[in-house]
């Protein structure tokens, strides 16, 4: 669902002026200021505002904030259950039931101007194609950028996207020459959808304030991989397990600047989605 102009939805708990637009001066107090009830665009306190107000309201009929995402709204109520996630002026909701989804969208719209965009099939970048008991979803056109933006579009593919054997540091090299080409943070929204290289652009990540030419080589390396494998993504199904099973490998002395021990850990979280992380 889409909100038709969100930020004019919030209440405004501190004293803002603003100077009569243009065109609607009055006659009589031209040098009068307005003072504003509700948030407008352009006002650094419209987006919090908004969230608020969304907050409260969904409060009233049910929802809570989820504890580890704030954008989070969880409905349960007996055997029904509903989420609603927001993202400024987007928004999507999930709900176990047909009539409960309807019913929240009814709460919605009454309370603001709502549109509904129909069943998710694009949100943030990430396109969710629906099949019969699945949801698949990719990033291949935010990938295809990426791999554009670095001038890569005719790079060979590289079958793995890290050279296990090497150890990256943050002395050991040359200082690459044009660090604003270092475009590690861009790959970090494409790990949503890619788990397959969190680990990775969680490493090369950690040198964005100084890159080197090894960790040049290590970004495009991942590149590489990304472009021949720009059909990947999440392939979200119900699945049988009811649990969370992790993994955990440790070396010894293994960073190659502090030479402190490293350790990184799986985990799995169902038949065909992983998470990772490492320190």
């Amino acid at each position: 669902m889409d909100v038709k102009n969100a930020f004019l939805h919030g209440h405004l708990n501190e004293t803002i002026y603003m100077h009569q637009p243009m065109g609607f001066r009055h006659k009589t107090y031209p040098d009068h200021v307005c003072l504003l009830k509700k948030s407008l665009y352009g006002l650094k306190q419209a987006p919090r505002a908004w969230y608020q107000r969304f907050a409260d309201f969904v409060a009233t009929i049910g929802f809570s904030h989820s504890q580890s995402y704030h954008s989070l709204f969880i409905y349960k109520n007996g055997s029904n259950v509903g989420y609603i996630l927001l993202y400024v002026d987007d928004i999507i909701l999930i709900a176990s039931s047909d009539r409960l989804r309807k019913n929240i969208m009814t709460l919605l719209a009454f309370e603001f101007a709502m549109k509904d965009l129909g069943p998710l099939s694009f949100f943030l970048g990430i396109v969710v194609t629906r099949h019969a008991h699945s949801l698949f979803l990719s990033q291949k056109q935010y990938a295809a950028q990426i791999i554009e933006r670095a001038g890569m579009s005719n790079c060979s593919p590289c079958p793995t996207p890290v050279d296990t054997k090497s150890k990256l540091s943050a002395t050991a090299d040359t200082p690459y020459d044009d660090p604003t080409t270092y475009h590690a943070g861009a790959l970090q929204y494409l790990t949503f959808t890619r788990p397959d290289i969190s680990y990775d652009v969680q490493q090369i990540c950690l040198h964005m304030h100084a890159p080197t030419i090894d960790h040049m080589r290590a970004l495009k390396r991942i590149i590489r991989y990304i472009q021949g494998t720009l059909s990947f993504g999440l392939h979200l199904y119900k699945s049988k397990i009811d649990g969370l099973i992790s993994y955990k490998d440790a070396d010894w002395r293994g960073c190659p600047d502090t030479r402190r021990s490293t350790s990184s850990y799986c985990v799995f979280l169902g038949d065909n989605l992983i998470s990772w992380s490492s320190k």
